[in-house]
């Protein structure tokens, strides 16, 4: 029986874009629906007096049990900790609680290929929607990168591959979310306030494969312990990639240029001096999604062509400028451990790397070795500063910062004649800014600032 919410009272929860995304999708499906958020107000300008003339019922403030049990469904935006307390009462009461992810999958039309990992989910989901457009088919990317997925069940066709980016909080509430292609990159720790250990972390990763049959594909870094111990129990056919050995069947790299070995047949895929990113990580991302094609059918050409049309993404090891010799780099996206090390290990000696804002777990100890290697001096910024000064002040000085705009002077106060300053927070950004992208606006302002001459040089302190 196909799935209805007709006349059915359905909360959302959580008034960020995916939950404003679900409810639309709802809407348009009859729902009667209320729109739940933890903040006591909200900008009025993400539509919700539109939403309230549109019939949906608007509560702000602490959840109550009203909102959920008086449901028919519950609908969780990522943002939003599973451990509510009314979202348990809900489920004792028989009612669903579904993320954005699932609810969308259930209307969709068109086949779905979810890309997810630590590191590099972003990159490899816009690569391989390039590759798979540039083959002339319809593959819009969304999920936890651009469009939610819940805005594009009305486009979508029978034909579409929707190539999705997968978060493990997006996977957490998923139930029959069904990949055609499945793809697993990394896992290293990452939320682990959210998710309290890397057990429970890395078991959302590996829900990506829960509901896949023999019909299905698995793509999985073979380079990584971490997601091949999570691939083994996938129902799937496995396709392996691997930037660092050779695969018996699989895609790897051959004499400069990615190939794909199947059946003794090697087939050469792109060239690796196609690559217009900089960062060993980011190759494997290309990997990643040349796999991706493969399984789908791309010819090589069209991948070929993607891949040099791409030159990165907005807050992904992102050039702002080049002033006075000095490299201006944006890695906000870098917000964990992992993520800071590979940033860090992309460029030569003579990095001052701005790293700090909200710690979700893991070591600063672990990056000491890249920041001896690379860095010549950390400005610690946000809440983690403390902790980030204890892990790295004897490998590298360190200075604090209470603001972007400390931070970004103090580094050109420091960083050598034709050196990098790098922000790679390994941090979130919810102890001063909304999210990721507005942490990176911030440094890119700044640095424009320092460009027009508004912001002037000072001593770290």
């Amino acid at each position: 029986m196909s799935f209805s919410v007709n006349n059915l009272r359905v909360t959302v929860v959580g008034a960020a874009r995916s939950g404003l995304a679900a409810v639309d999708l709802l809407l348009a499906h009859g729902a009667r629906v209320t729109l739940a958020d933890a903040a006591t107000s909200l900008d009025e300008a993400a539509g919700l007096g539109g939403l309230r003339d549109r019939g949906v019922r608007v509560e702000l403030g602490a959840h109550t049990d009203d909102q959920f049990v008086s449901a028919h469904l519950v609908v969780v935006s990522p943002g939003v900790p599973l451990g509510v307390p009314a979202f348990e009462r809900a489920r004792q009461a028989g009612i669903p609680v579904i993320g954005e992810l699932e609810l969308a999958s259930r209307w969709l039309r068109g086949r779905l290929i979810a890309i997810t990992g630590t590191k590099g989910k972003s990159t490899t989901t816009t690569l391989a929607s390039r590759m798979l457009a540039e083959a002339g088919l319809d593959a819009p990317a969304s999920g936890n990168i651009g469009t939610p997925l819940s805005g594009r069940v009305d486009a979508s066709t029978p034909t579409t591959l929707h190539v999705v980016e997968a978060s493990s909080f997006q996977l957490e509430t998923i139930e029959t979310f069904h990949p055609w292609i499945a793809v697993l990159l990394n896992v290293t720790p990452d939320h682990l306030d959210r998710h309290g250990t890397l057990e429970a972390y890395t078991a959302a990763k590996g829900r990506v494969f829960l509901n896949q049959t023999p019909d299905d594909w698995a793509v999985v870094n073979a380079d990584d312990q971490a997601a091949l111990a999570l691939a083994r129990g996938a129902n799937a056919r496995r396709f392996d990639y691997s930037l660092d050995g050779t695969l018996a069947d699989g895609v790897m790299v051959e004499d400069g240029v990615i190939v794909r070995r199947a059946d003794g047949v090697t087939v050469p895929l792109v060239p690796l001096d196609s690559v217009r990113v900089p960062g060993r990580h980011v190759l494997g991302d290309v990997l990643a999604a040349a796999a991706v094609a493969s399984l789908a059918g791309v010819p090589p050409e069209a991948m070929r062509r993607a891949v040099e049309g791409f030159h990165g993404l907005a807050h992904a090891l992102e050039r702002v400028a080049v002033l006075g010799g000095i490299t201006y780099v944006n890695d906000s996206k870098a917000t964990n451990i992992a993520s800071a090390c590979q940033s860090i290990a992309s460029f030569d000696h003579g990095v001052v790397a701005i790293i700090g804002g909200r710690h979700k777990g893991g070591r600063f100890e672990d990056l000491r070795d890249v920041v001896a290697a690379r860095c010549v001096a950390v400005i610690a910024l946000g809440e983690a500063r403390g902790i980030v000064r204890s892990a790295l002040a004897d490998v590298v000085p360190v200075y604090d910062a209470v603001t972007m705009s400390e931070a970004v002077r103090q580094a050109r106060a420091v960083v050598p004649e034709s050196g990098t300053v790098l922000l790679a927070p390994a941090c979130a950004s919810f102890d001063m800014f909304r999210d990721y992208a507005a942490r990176g606006r911030a440094f890119v302002e700044e640095v424009q600032r320092m460009s027009d001459g508004q912001s002037s040089v000072v001593a770290p302190r």
